[in-house]
């Protein structure tokens, strides 16, 4: 499946080089914003997060990756619930406050992220006619901790974004979705940012421990 087989109505066009629809650039651009500021811990990112993934899950849907079309729905809703999360999460109502795992929630988390692939890759093998059941069903299952760590502001959810968003290239450059493929190959960048960013602020007290 590659971009030609889209939906005409979204048109294809060079992007520096790159094939792309004008629906995907717009997502690129919201994804780059989100996570920027959730570098920054600004819980603005969280409105530029739905609409992101509002459009990514139409652009996934015509590129027949349903596992990522079905997830960018679910972040969505975990985006309403990580924003108030961020501002409602903690103590007494007041701003929610980054942290790191316990040894139980690292279990926790990879326990969830080993069924959820199992569930998932299941389910698209069977009733899906994606040609990559496996791979879109281990990323979808780990975006889902990812996200769930992000809107419980544990430092970790950078760690899995790292291993998520380097496999994801590769899944989308196979998928001829260049402009996304660019777009996570920053990602992890900007998620080795977000890592350090967050452990240097721990280190100085900004950051608490659980």
């Amino acid at each position: 499946m590659s971009l030609n087989d889209s939906l005409p109505l979204f048109g294809i066009f060079g992007f520096h080089g790159l094939v792309t629809t004008p629906l995907e650039l717009i997502s690129f651009l919201l994804s780059l914003l989100t996570v920027a500021l959730n570098i920054r811990q600004n819980h603005w990112a969280w409105l530029f997060s739905i609409l992101a993934s509002a459009l990514y899950g139409v652009v996934f849907v015509n590129s027949r990756l349903y596992g990522d079309a079905g997830l960018q729905g679910v972040f969505v809703i975990v985006s309403i619930w990580g924003w108030y999360q961020w501002l409602r999460g903690g103590e007494a109502q007041r701003p929610l406050s980054a942290s790191t795992l316990t040894r139980r929630g690292y279990g926790v988390s990879a326990l969830a992220w080993l069924f959820g692939f199992l569930l998932l890759a299941l389910f698209l093998h069977r009733f899906t006619d994606t040609d990559v059941p496996h791979m879109d069903g281990f990323l979808t299952a780990g975006s889902l901790v990812g996200q769930f760590l992000l809107s419980r502001k544990k430092i970790e959810n950078w760690l899995v974004w790292i291993v998520v968003d380097v496999l994801y290239v590769g899944l989308y450059l196979y998928k001829d979705l260049h402009l996304t493929a660019v777009l996570y190959g920053l990602f992890v960048l900007l998620a080795i940012a977000g890592w350090r960013a967050w452990r240097k602020a721990m280190h100085t007290g900004v950051l608490s421990r659980p």
